[in-house]
């Protein structure tokens, strides 16, 4: 069986939110998110962490998932209205949480055509909180 190894890349993104509900009322959506629920939203620097299983004798891993990563994450969500401009937060509240999940169904199929296993996804919103989710398995 030929030797395998983790390898993790971080990425920056810029992007803003509103957190809310849908048929929830404004006041409900501030009792439930407070000032992330501001009706205009608000922005964060988010870091992504995404971790692949590789092969180390793969050539040019690093360059091969900053190019997946960028083409399907980073165009998709870098400067954007998470929930204005993202089809994929059209019914789903993009909290942190949402976030990595939505990272890791962009990623997955992508990397493994590149020849790049999964591990997991990170996203980082505050230098406090972050949502890490698995690779579907």
């Amino acid at each position: 069986m030929p030797e395998r190894l983790q390898l993790q890349v971080s990425f920056e993104f810029s992007a803003s939110h509103r957190l809310a509900l849908p048929g929830c009322s404004d006041a409900e959506n501030h009792a439930l998110f407070g000032k992330c629920s501001n009706a205009n939203g608000h922005g964060h620097n988010y870091r992504l962490d995404v971790t692949v299983a590789t092969n180390p004798s793969v050539p040019n891993t690093v360059a091969t998932l900053e190019a997946v990563v960028d083409r399907e994450v980073m165009k998709r969500l870098d400067h954007k209205h998470l929930n204005l401009d993202c089809p994929e937060f059209a019914d789903l509240n993009p909290s942190v949480e949402h976030i990595a999940l939505v990272c890791r169904n962009l990623l997955q199929a992508p990397l493994a055509t590149a020849g790049l296993e999964l591990i997991s996804v990170t996203v980082w919103e505050t230098a406090k909180t972050c949502a890490t989710v698995q690779a579907a398995g």
